[in-house]
Formats: structure tokens, sequence, C-alpha cells
């Protein structure tokens, strides 16, 4: 399948208004009687024992999304987020599924555990290098307090771009899948470790009704288990943990025995050269999302060419 196949058409889409000063949602649409239009955050899976650094951002997304209900509720930005015409669907599924390893690039500007990784952040230029080096799709941090991520990068990369936008950030409320439809993305992170089962499964349900891709984010087996069992088709496996953010590539190798090849699988984290491609692609892996290694180097098109060249079929 030619990557130029692989294109995303809501260039048109309309900027959400807590990115604006002005302006109202309209419209007649909403999710017909669906549980979480009168509920927020008791999806996430409850804090047991010692305070993490997920607990933490957890609890600062919580904030976040309230502040923002207050400005525009719930079944406001619902009716909004229904009215978005989108071109192709599920394009970020599209791109997973050609021959060899799909690449997932990733525009992060600092993180927990490494603090500011690229001091100097022009994240539009960074984008466009990536789709002009071949990226099948492009992750954006948009977590701002522990990230440094904002949804105008996302908003504004998904513009110039026309690979698909993966949102990344941390999904607690039905409110933010609507706001990453806004953001004109073409799929959403959905972490298994922070949601609860049933909300996971209604979460993906409703990414379908709005023609986002769902790529769920696990690190153990019984999280595999658990996003199959909510009907994930992608999941991802995060080699890095996000309890104390240690890092193992042979968490990827494991848990892809686990997972049919009908499931798409992305391995997330903690590659780094084209020995560790490798690895993945004998693995099986469908996809790899490559962040620091790509945001570290000075020439990112030559590194994103050498991986890429390690993960395809010959």
């Amino acid at each position: 399948m030619s990557n130029k196949s692989i294109q995303q058409n809501n260039h048109n889409t309309p900027k959400p208004a807590h990115l604006s000063q002005t302006g109202t949602y309209s419209g007649n649409c909403s999710f017909p009687n669906h549980p979480d239009m009168h509920r927020s955050t008791e999806t996430v899976v409850p804090h047991l024992g010692e305070q993490t650094i997920l607990d933490r951002i957890v609890a600062a997304t919580r904030l976040r999304v309230e502040k923002r209900k207050a400005n525009r509720s719930l079944p406001q930005i619902i009716r909004e987020a229904q009215r978005v015409k989108t071109g192709i669907s599920f394009p970020f599924e599209t791109a997973l599924q050609k021959e060899g390893l799909s690449f997932i690039c990733e525009v992060k500007k600092a993180s927990p555990s490494k603090g500011i990784i690229s001091p100097d952040f022009p994240y539009v230029k960074i984008a466009e290098e990536y789709e002009n080096a071949g990226a099948d799709a492009i992750s954006v941090l948009t977590e701002p307090e522990f990230f440094m991520g904002s949804d105008d990068y996302l908003y504004e990369i998904q513009q110039k771009v026309t690979i698909p936008t993966l949102r990344k950030d941390f999904i607690i409320d039905v409110y933010q899948l609507c706001e990453t439809k806004l953001l004109g993305a073409s799929a959403v992170l959905l972490i298994c470790s922070v949601l609860e089962p049933q909300a996971l499964r209604e979460y993906i349900a409703i990414c379908d009704e709005l023609s986002l891709s769902a790529l769920v984010e696990t690190h153990d087996e019984k999280e595999v288990e658990s996003a199959l069992y909510a009907g994930a088709r992608i999941i991802g496996v995060n080699n890095r943990n996000l309890k104390d953010f240690t890092v193992d590539l042979n968490t990827s190798i494991c848990l892809r025995k686990l997972v049919p090849n009908s499931v798409l699988f992305v391995a997330e984290s903690g590659i780094r050269d084209e020995k560790d491609v490798k690895r993945l692609k004998q693995a099986g892996v469908d996809g790899v999302l490559i962040g620091e290694t790509l945001m570290r180097s000075v020439n990112k098109r030559g590194m994103l060419k050498k991986l890429r060249e390690c993960g395809e079929w010959h």
C-alpha cells in the first residue's frame, strides 16, 4: 500500500473554542442516553498505595478537564464533535496495515523522566520533517503540566501534514474524546492502567462513533486481556512502566504473543536504534512509536530513514 494513499482530509476542522478567544459550540446531535453524558471521572482506576507519577498526572488531568467543563459543557462539546465531517474512515488504522513496519513519530518537548528534551521546539517543522522522511503517522503530546504539551501543537500540526495524527494524553473523560475529534486528530491514546475495564470498552465505542481510532496502551498480560475484552483493534505495549518509568523492550516482544494477528500491534517507547527495530520486526509487531530517539536526533530525516530501512520487508 502506498503512503500516498494514506491521507487525512480534515484540514477544515473548526478550531476548538478553548483554543480561541471567542466562539461557541452549536448543533443538535448527542450520544443518545449515553451514561457518560452525565458522569466525568469515576471511570478512572482508583488510587491504591503510594502515589506514583501516573497518579499525579491523572489528578492534574482531572482538574484540567473540570475547568474546561466549567466554560463549555459536556453535552455542548459532544454536539460539536458529532458535526465534524471525516474525509476517510480510520486512516490511522490504514497506516498501520501497510507492508513492513509502520512508524509513528512523536512530537514531544519534555517528559517527567527525561525533563526537557527539545528546548528549541519548532513542532510544526518537526512534524513536516517526519512526514517528508516517510513517517506513517505522527503522535503529538498534549498533556501540558508534565510533558509541556499543548492542544495547539496538535491542532496546528494536523493542519500542515497529510498523514494521520494521534493525540497522546491521559484520557479520563468523554470530554477529552470530543476534544480530540475537534482538534482534527485521527486517533487517541487510551491507557489501560488509567481506565476501568468497562470505561475502556465504552470509550472505544464512543471513538467508533466519532470515527476516531483508539490506540489502547497496555503494559502487562492482564492489561492486554482487558484491551482485547474491550474490543481494541489496536493494542500498544508501552515498554516504559508508567509507574516508575523504567524501560524494557522485552515487554513488547513477550506480550506480542498474546495478541491475535487480527489486532494491530504497536510497540511504544525505548526504541533507540536499528537493532531494536529489527528485534521488533522479527517479533511480528505492526508498528513502532518512537519519540525521544528522534527528538534528540540532529538529523531526524536521516535517523528515521535508517530505522525505516530496518523495518522494511525484503
